[in-house]
């Protein structure tokens, strides 16, 4: 493998058309669910949705870097085969996933999906709702998405209380460690969720997170399904004592007439957080990004995992 002639695989032609001809650089169509087009491969890209498990089909290849199209990166060390470098895709997602967090939030707060129910039935219900405004929001989680979100959240007046692995502060004042979480929860109109799956985070929105929240608040989780206990959330949605807004779940897709999606104060959207016409140019201009530095000899950057 060498810069005369860097070889990139993407998973589809309409990404190899959307990054288009890049000089020195050949572009492959590999979706990583047949064997390997060639031993050297410089760097890889997989395909956004078919998860983790592809990767297996690296073994034996030669490349420089992976090159996700997700931010979340959880199993991806099962199934890497060792000796490859693998990049998440910080930068593409984070602007997306915070609106539909805002959407979320709002939609929630303010009645949509029970106007759409009386329209639909062909009613007239006005009702009053929570605001947004006046209101503690506490963000569990200030990555790259955490961050998006509470910049989006700055004009709506609310009170913003962020939570991260530690405690820190910055220009905007504390952030709270995870374990002020407790302390925090009982004051929260609105918790919003934006923390990786790891083993650390698996079930953090257990039943004592839940049960720290009081009456009439609001869950939002956009981070993994497995954060949350579906048991936990199924235990306090039933009794109509908190309301949930769930981008994600466990399991994922919901069985079909699933209690979750029955209930009126859940609203659940498909995983579609990063699924909006922002992430193609943003995928394309980090993978030309990678191949520059790469080409340069320079680290590649968003390498969240060595093997």
């Amino acid at each position: 493998m060498t810069d005369e002639t860097f070889i990139v695989s993407v998973p589809n032609q309409r990404l190899a058309n959307a990054l288009g001809d890049v000089e020195g650089v050949t572009v492959l169509v590999w979706d990583l669910q047949s064997d390997p087009p060639r031993a050297g491969i410089d760097l890889v890209v997989p395909s956004y949705l078919d998860g983790p498990a592809p990767l297996a089909r690296l073994a034996g290849v030669r490349t420089r870097l992976v090159q996700s199209q997700s931010i979340g990166y959880d199993q991806v060390a099962t199934y890497l085969p060792p000796g490859h470098v693998f990049a998440n895709a910080a930068s593409v997602h984070e602007a997306s996933t915070a609106e539909l967090a805002l959407a979320l939030i709002l939609a929630a707060q303010r009645g949509l999906a029970d106007f759409v129910r009386a329209s639909t039935e062909g009613r007239w219900a006005p009702a009053w709702y929570p605001s947004l405004a006046d209101r503690t929001v506490v963000l569990v989680g200030y990555g790259g998405v955490g961050a998006a979100i509470e910049a989006r959240l700055a004009p709506f007046e609310v009170t913003m209380e962020r939570v991260a692995r530690r405690a820190r502060t910055d220009e905007r004042g504390a952030i709270h460690g995870i374990e002020e979480l407790p302390r925090l929860l009982a004051s929260a109109d609105v918790v919003v969720v934006a923390v990786p799956l790891t083993a650390s985070t698996t079930h953090l929105v257990n039943e004592a997170f839940l049960a720290a929240m009081p009456d009439d608040a609001l869950l939002v989780n956009v981070a993994r399904g497995r954060v949350a206990d579906t048991e936990a959330i199924l235990r306090h949605a039933r009794t109509g004592r908190l309301r949930f807004a769930l981008d994600v779940t466990d399991p994922e897709p919901l069985p079909t007439g699933h209690e979750l999606l029955t209930l009126p104060n859940v609203l659940i959207t498909p995983h579609v957080g990063g699924a909006t016409n922002a992430m193609a140019p943003r995928m394309v201009a980090l993978v030309r990004a990678q191949i520059e530095r790469l080409r340069r000899g320079d680290e590649p950057i968003n390498v969240v995992l060595r093997t």
